[in-house]
């Protein structure tokens, strides 16, 4: 036991500590606005606040056991925890309650966690392992890199929970261009991607989600439905200006105008009440973040770890702009969470797992002495 708390106090010592700093105060801020949001949800706040802090406290502690355990124990675990993965989507598509429409989470009585969430690791880690092992340089093997991914974008469409099959693909593009895919493979993906969309619309998705995008492109089309959302959004963006309203300030929220304030809007809620000021701020600790990530990646030595920490990258980076985008306008609502920011155990949970295997490549680049 004495081994493990000199390992790990080594460990902490060796870490990119600006990008810990980073994570720990968006996640700080998320508390304060989570607790902001809920104080208009039948005066939640507190309840609300409590529980994603403590969600942070297991989180962090969930980081520091990855960053003991290492990444390369991590990636030799790959293909077992890819199997699991693939079994727990399973099992959410069969056994999973339907909450809003969606089966997206297990678990028993009020402890639920949502394994969508936790797939992106194992993703992760399989594409790491995979694209290295099978360099992704000809068709057959950019073809087979594809198949892996493939698997859980199919099993998460099933719930349905188009976002997360979104989040899935691009962490794929990601680690593959990291691995070095020749831009025609790529090219010829997007091309036939971007024209599959009218197909898609027409014959793949639900009702709902048609009304997402036609919303989208014109919110007053049905401004007290689905267009609903967005408008008030974007007020509660647009009402912050320059400086904000002041912390606790926001009517958007406290007055119930906005949707599910401590969750999909909670970019809403933060600019109302901290302004453009605040979300420059924001913004720019998030390019920090994934700054560190990405440099992380460059100064390894080690393939797996490039395209590991290429795929963490794009996670982060996707969520944020998607979930920044809907909620003003610039993207459809997929009901993805604002890392670190949006009221969540699982997301809060898995991110930091992420970080910890990001922090692993980085304390090893460190002892070599980069």
């Amino acid at each position: 036991m004495q081994d493990f708390w000199i390992r790990l106090k080594d460990d902490i010592a060796l870490t990119d500590r600006l990008m810990i700093l980073c994570a720990l105060t968006l996640s700080m801020w998320g508390v304060f606005c989570v607790y902001s949001a809920g104080a208009g949800i039948m005066g939640r706040g507190f309840d609300l606040a409590f529980r994603q802090s403590m969600w942070l406290l297991v989180s962090v502690i969930a980081m520091l056991i990855i960053m003991y355990v290492g990444h390369r124990k991590m990636l030799e675990g790959a293909y077992p925890l890819y199997g699991l993965m693939l079994l727990f989507l399973l099992l959410t598509d069969i056994f999973a309650p339907k909450v809003k429409g969606a089966q997206s989470w297990l678990g028993v009585g009020s402890l639920r966690v949502q394994p969508s969430e936790f797939a992106k690791i194992a993703i992760i880690l399989m594409m790491s392992k995979f694209l290295t092992r099978y360099p992704p340089l000809d068709i057959k093997t950019f073809l087979a890199g594809l198949g892996v991914i493939s698997l859980p974008v199919l099993l998460v469409l099933l719930q349905p929970d188009a976002g997360s099959a979104l989040v899935y693909l691009v962490i794929s593009f990601g680690m593959l261009v990291a691995a070095g895919t020749p831009f025609k493979f790529l090219g010829t993906i997007v091309g036939l991607g971007l024209s599959a969309i009218p197909i898609l619309i027409m014959f793949a998705l639900k009702e709902y989600q048609k009304n997402r995008i036609l919303v989208f492109l014109d919110p007053m089309r049905d401004p007290l439905g689905a267009g609903y959302n967005v408008i008030q959004s974007r007020i509660a963006v647009g009402s912050g200006g320059v400086y904000g309203k002041g912390y606790m300030m926001g009517t958007q929220s406290k007055l119930k105008f906005l949707p599910e304030p401590h969750t999909d809007f909670i970019f809403s809620v933060f600019s109302e009440e901290f302004g453009f000021i605040g979300n420059l701020i924001l913004i720019l600790m998030f390019a920090l973040l994934l700054f560190r990530i990405t440099l992380t990646g460059i100064r390894s030595k080690d393939r797996r770890c490039k395209i590991l920490t290429a795929g963490v990258a794009s996670w982060l980076w996707f969520q944020m702009f998607e979930s920044i985008g809907m909620s003003i306008g610039l993207t459809p609502v997929t009901g993805l969470p604002l890392p670190f920011l949006s009221y969540g155990g699982s997301s809060m949970l898995a991110i930091f797992m992420a970080l910890g295997l990001v922090a692993s490549v980085y304390i090893e680049g460190a002892e070599r002495k980069f």
